[in-house]
Order: C-alpha cells, then sequence, then structure tokens
C-alpha cells in the first residue's frame, strides 16, 4: 500500500485505488446508500432521496477537512467506476475515541475480495497514521462476510466491547484496545 500526497487523500493497492470522495461521487453514494442489499445489515443507513446523499457527502467531507482523513472512494482500474467506500471516521466506544473502519460496496463488486483489500489498506494506514487511536470494526452477529472481511484486515472479536447500535447488536472487532 502507498499513500500518495501529504494529505493522505489516496491510497493505492495491487488492484485498487482509493481516493477522497468529491462531488462528482454523490452518484455513487447515492445509488449504493439506496440499494436494499448494500445495506441489508445496516438499514439505518439506508438514503431515500439524492439530497440525503448530498448531506451525507457533507458530513463525510467536513469529517476530511476537520481531521484529514475519512472515507474513501474505491476504484478498480480507469475502467470500472467505483466501486463502493471504505475508510475510517473518528467516534467514541466506551469512553475512548476510535477509529470505526467503514466498507461498503456496490453489490456488484462483492465476492472479488475488494472489501479485503481496501480495509486491509484502511488499517495499514490507520496504524501508520494513528497508531493513538485503536481501530475497530462494528459488524451484525448475522454480517458473516463483513466479519470475515474484518479478520482479514488483522482485526479480532472483542467480546466485551459488543455494544447496541442503530440497528441490533454490534459485534466489536480491533486489533488492540487500550
Amino acid at each position: 500500500m502507498r499513500d500518495r500526497g501529504s494529505d493522505n487523500e489516496e491510497l493505492t493497492t495491487a488492484r485498487l485505488s482509493l481516493r477522497r470522495p468529491t462531488l462528482a461521487d454523490i452518484d455513487l453514494i447515492d445509488a449504493v446508500h439506496r440499494d436494499p442489499r448494500a445495506c441489508a445489515h445496516n438499514p439505518a443507513d439506508m438514503l431515500d432521496t439524492r439530497a440525503d446523499a448530498e448531506d451525507l457527502y457533507r458530513r463525510w467531507d467536513e469529517h476530511w477537512q476537520r481531521h484529514g482523513f475519512g472515507y474513501w472512494v474505491i476504484h478498480a482500474g480507469r475502467i470500472r467506476g467505483g466501486l463502493g467506500f471504505c475508510g475510517v471516521k473518528l467516534m467514541r466506544l466506551q469512553d475512548q475515541d476510535v477509529l470505526n473502519l467503514f466498507y461498503r460496496l456496490d453489490p456488484a463488486a462483492w465476492g472479488e475480495g475488494v472489501a479485503t483489500e481496501a480495509a486491509v489498506a484502511v488499517v495499514g494506514w490507520a496504524s501508520a497514521h494513528r497508531p493513538d487511536r485503536p481501530v475497530i470494526a462494528r459488524v451484525r452477529p448475522e454480517n458473516t462476510a463483513s466479519q470475515r472481511v474484518a479478520v482479514k484486515a488483522g482485526l479480532h472479536r472483542a467480546e466485551h466491547l459488543d455494544t447496541q447500535g442503530e440497528d441490533g447488536l454490534d459485534w466489536i472487532f480491533t486489533a488492540h484496545w487500550p
């Protein structure tokens, strides 16, 4: 994985490039977050309108402006469009500031290892650039695909951190906990 630019706006892997979202990505945000399959385990994340996608983009952009990192748009090659999103954002868990790992892909990209490759890159970036903050992934117990991604990204189940989320119980995965 390579960082490009001092502001960490782009990460690259063997097959993927991850870059900071722009206004041009609102269509992808809208499409992925309005797909019931993509949000099946997190129905509270479903968007109803394009205005909701624009608002979500604004919140993501504000996080980037405030912290210098956030969610990246995942691309594979120059021909294929955006595949989804992966990144980290600051949040609180049990009175600790943590980096919450997020990955959500267009279902057309499922099963190709894209989420795992992107998550490995993002966890590597977080370990190198924000080592003072633990990375966690919040995963629904029935979402076995997401659990596999978290484990392949170097995280392990931390049952003592499990918590109630917006859409039900969140199993917590982390590489380390203070």
